[in-house]
């Protein structure tokens, strides 16, 4: 999994600096030209570049950090983890475009998965029968999407996202706030097997990070910016699920919430959410399909598919092209589906009778609404 040993030990030997964060890290490394160049070039020099003297003080010994990162690098390699790197291809488009990316991230699970449609289903861990129903519900409804569902792996509403969309055979990324040596909570250890061969793990901590505090806004964040859109389901007035969704929106993600009732203290923070404007009230999953702008395509697919079971295989062939084209000429749909011209014409004049496609001007033909 790892192609260059030198090049990802000096990457994820930057991560390792005290204080550093990932602005700082990226702008280390503009300034330098390459993260090798971070620990080849003299401390005198690097304190020059304009904030670094506050973090690169003559207590850290960059050298040091490579042990650890060496370690690191070990764990990817035993372990099958695909490093990510900001500059990379393969890292994630949509968290790339975000100022506080991380620098490095580390992923098990499907290739390919980040470049597809991309929901965040977020919510409290103290998740009421209520907000696990709506939540099993809008899962459902978006299953003929193709769209994956990304959550925190925690108790409560990220959980019941997770599983609906195994469940409904929909892709699910699982985003931790510590390294891929552990799953917390344990009880997802089973879920987060089948989330590898379903969607995958991801995170910016090492191996060795435990699930601290302080980790779980950070996660939030990659939560966010790996998404094209949020949806809280159930919060209370304060949580994670609200960090996330204010966030997204800093992100310019569209964010959803969904109402519930007002003597519920954990549908306080989707009406907080509703009424500051922050997120767009969903009740259903076509409240967010209409949003996104992802609305009737399952519908469409469905009824193209019911159409074209009604018919024999040669007008399965002519209507295949007009779908296709939306508006088919005669000699395109003559050219192939190669029935021949007469052959054409008379199924052409079949569906036309029946109501199914109708003739315009040029001879073009199109599938009635």
């Amino acid at each position: 999994m790892v192609e260059n040993d030198d090049t990802l030990l000096y990457r994820i030997g930057i991560t390792l600096i005290p204080g550093i964060g990932n602005m700082n890290a990226k702008k280390l490394i503009a300034w330098c030209g390459d993260p090798a160049l971070v620990f080849k070039e003299p401390k005198r020099d690097l304190l020059k570049i304009p904030g670094m003297a506050r973090i690169l003080n003559s207590d850290i010994n960059l050298q040091q950090l490579l042990i650890r990162a060496e370690q690191e690098m070990t764990f990817i390699r035993n372990s099958g983890i695909k490093p990510l790197y900001y500059y990379d291809d393969d890292y994630p488009e949509k968290l790339k475009h975000c100022a506080d990316s991380p620098l490095m991230l580390y992923y098990k699970g499907l290739e390919g998965i980040f470049n597809k449609k991309i929901l965040a289903i977020v919510g409290t861990r103290k998740a009421t029968s209520y907000g696990q129903h709506i939540c099993k519900e809008i899962v459902k409804d978006l299953e003929n999407e193709n769209i994956v569902i990304v959550s925190g792996m925690a108790y409560g509403i990220d959980s019941c996202a997770h599983r609906m969309a195994l469940s409904c055979g929909l892709e699910t990324i699982g985003v931790l706030g510590h390294g891929l040596d552990r799953i917390y909570p344990s009880e997802n250890r089973n879920m987060a097997a089948r989330m590898l061969e379903q969607g995958g793990l991801l995170t910016e901590f090492m191996s060795q990070s435990i699930p601290d505090r302080e980790n779980f806004p950070k996660r939030n964040r990659i939560i966010a910016g790996l998404s094209d859109a949020v949806l809280v389901v159930e919060s209370a007035g304060k949580g994670g699920a609200i960090i996330t969704a204010e966030i997204a929106s800093s992100y310019n993600r569209d964010v959803f919430a969904v109402p519930g009732s007002i003597h519920n203290e954990y549908s306080d923070g989707c009406h907080l959410l509703i009424r500051r404007n922050i997120a767009a009230l969903a009740r259903s999953a076509d409240d967010i399909r209409y949003s996104m702008g992802w609305e009737g395509k399952a519908e469409k697919q469905k009824s193209k598919a019911e159409l074209l079971s009604k018919y024999d295989h040669e007008e399965k062939i002519i209507l295949r092209i007009i779908l296709e084209k939306v508006r088919a000429p005669i000699d395109d749909i003559v050219l192939i589906s190669g029935l021949g011209a007469t052959k054409a014409a008379s199924v052409l004049l079949k569906l036309e009778f029946e109501g199914v496609i109708s003739g315009l001007p040029g001879k073009l033909y199109e599938v009635r609404k």
